[in-house]
């Protein structure tokens, strides 16, 4: 057991190398993940950020979160279907002849999925405060709102792990990401849920992305996160624990 476990941790090391260096020679998707959030940023808060009223906000402060979490969902889309495309094309075989962990392939792509997404949102904060982010929190509240944000992005990217392993072809493991992408706009990250329909409202509370939106929207401004830190944290840890346990249940019987 002591051996397996700095084996793991080395073989591990190894595919997040090697997924990282696949993400750079696939500068159309890197240009794509980073460029787009981008132009949501600039065309919300610069275009239709003096006409939507947010109550006390303004428009740029309310609406990062919620880009964020969509850039999100969208550069997970290429972790699915890269994990999709190593089960396809055989690599995997080649694996399998080597003293390789058997987790090590996913936890490589989960690694470098979650690093290409931590650069994704630094980009996305910096154009922030280009077309005037003005955050109030503290050292303290940012540090909280990173953490949050991590474990969300973890969780997303074990989620396009597992949907990378169930698809049958690349185009159908980016088609089951498809609903990350709709959900923060259908969340409290565009508009208050307040002014929505009742059913759509009823949706946007109770799915795992508005209490994310709302504790890292607190945090940033530095308003009080409330219940809202303990529900988004219970989202963020039961899908990636539930979502990386059903990849390694999957891969462990492709792998025979």
């Amino acid at each position: 057991m002591s051996k397996q476990k700095p084996r793991l941790f080395y073989d591990a090391k190894v595919m997040f190398k090697r997924c990282m260096k696949i993400a750079l020679r696939n500068p159309e998707a890197l240009v794509q993940a980073t460029l787009t959030p981008i132009f949501l940023m600039l065309l919300f808060g610069a275009v239709f950020g003096n006409i939507t009223d947010v109550g006390d906000y303004s428009y740029v402060d309310f609406i990062i979160p919620g880009i964020i979490l969509q850039a999100v969902a969208q550069a997970t889309s290429y972790t699915a279907i890269n994990v999709n495309t190593d089960m396809m094309k055989g690599i995997v075989d080649r694996f399998r002849s080597m003293p390789l962990a058997k987790s090590a392939l996913l936890i490589g792509h989960a690694g470098a999925s979650i690093m290409r997404n931590v650069m994704t949102t630094a980009v996305i904060i910096g154009t922030a405060f280009v077309v005037g982010f003005t955050p109030k929190g503290g050292l303290v509240d940012w540090l909280i709102a990173s953490g949050v944000l991590l474990l969300s992005v973890t969780a997303i990217t074990c989620f396009a792990v597992f949907c990378g392993l169930k698809a049958k072809t690349p185009e159908s493991a980016s088609g089951l990401m498809f609903p990350l992408f709709i959900l923060p706009f259908v969340s409290s990250g565009f508009a208050p849920t307040e002014t929505m329909h009742v059913a759509i409202r009823w949706f946007a509370e109770h799915q795992p992305m508005t209490p994310v939106i709302n504790v890292v929207r607190s945090l940033m401004l530095g308003h009080p996160a409330g219940n809202d830190l303990w529900v988004a944290l219970a989202w963020a840890v039961g899908i990636s624990v539930l979502a990386f346990a059903l990849a390694v249940r999957r891969y462990m019987r492709k792998m025979g």
